[in-house]
């Protein structure tokens, strides 16, 4: 077995988190505040587009709380008991993410939909005032969150959160208005419904990446079939079986192989070449390479390679 990386340097693939938990407490203040505002004045007006945007920042401000608590656990070093330390946290946050985000909907989709019978006469200009500070804030927060989108899933959850917010606020105030010039009070629950229409399209890809994630798939970005041809091709290997490939987070991703080499160990440089172009060209960043000299059959049953590959010892 050559499981060789040194976790000391293991963690140099975080884009500078400490900012990051910064930019997640302005933003939490930022959105908790204006949360306060636009439910008091949503009662106020009597507006469910009001509402139901505050109830949604809601969730946002609790997905932010999640994603910020993952990037913390991810931080964390590896125990005993949790061998990977609590990396796979992020994982989870964005699952229950994209669940909190389809309860939100639900909810506001039922409301908007009885509203439809009997609109109430609403103060259009009140609304528009209140979602355009809605703007202003959730563009903000989005932005700071965007530096850090690309390569985590996580980080991505939370800003297209931001992003879909501010869209969601820009909705408001057009209908607000609109209301305002037309009296077309049924605007506000369609208004709601378009809300949740959009926010259900974006957030189904986040579930199903993240649920991916959790259930030990191959990570949307890893390239399989390439690796498995990298590792085929290498110097006095004759086969490979038992290749697996998994995301740890949803910034890092490990893999383990049975490597055939029928002339022996190779010896720890080329392993540790091995490792690195895993780590370098696939972004795999951790790597257990296990050598075999053939002698035996070692398929075992979970193998992902086609079996007709280990008949000719």
């Amino acid at each position: 077995m050559a499981h060789h990386h040194n976790h000391s340097d293991g963690h140099h693939h975080h884009p500078a988190p400490k900012n990051q938990g910064l930019t997640f407490a302005i933003t939490i203040f930022l959105n908790l505040a204006f949360v306060g505002v636009e439910f008091v004045y949503g009662f106020i007006v009597n507006s469910t587009a009001l509402i139901a945007d505050a109830g949604h920042n809601v969730s946002d401000v609790l997905g932010l709380l999640l994603s910020w608590g993952a990037i913390i656990l991810a931080r964390r070093q590896p125990s005993k008991r949790y061998t990977y330390g609590l990396r796979s946290t992020s994982i989870l946050a964005a699952l229950a993410n994209a669940m909190l985000l389809l309860v939100a909907c639900g909810a506001i989709a039922w409301e908007a939909v009885h509203r439809f019978s009997q609109p109430p006469a609403i103060a259009g200009l009140t609304i528009s005032l209140v979602a355009g500070v809605g703007i202003a804030i959730n563009g903000l927060s989005a932005v700071l969150l965007m530096k850090g989108s690309k390569g985590d899933l996580n980080i991505r959850s939370a800003y297209l959160h931001m992003a879909a917010d501010t869209a969601v606020s820009l909705a408001v105030v057009i209908a607000g208005i609109a209301m305002l010039y037309t009296g077309w009070y049924w605007l506000d629950p369609a208004i709601s419904l378009v809300i949740v229409v959009v926010i259900v399209i974006g957030t189904w890809g986040l579930l199903r990446e993240s649920l991916q994630l959790a259930l030990s798939a191959v990570p949307a970005q890893i390239n399989a079939p390439a690796i498995d041809a990298y590792l085929n091709q290498l110097e006095g290997v004759t086969d490979i079986h038992d290749l697996h490939i998994w995301g740890l987070s949803t910034t890092e991703n490990a893999l383990t192989v049975h490597l055939v080499m029928p002339s022996g160990h190779p010896g720890d440089a080329f392993m540790d070449d091995c490792v690195l172009t895993l780590k370098e060209r696939f972004s795999v960043h951790h790597s257990t390479l296990q050598i075999e000299l053939g002698t035996t059959d070692h398929a075992c049953s979970l193998t992902v390679t086609k079996p007709t590959q280990h008949h000719h010892h």
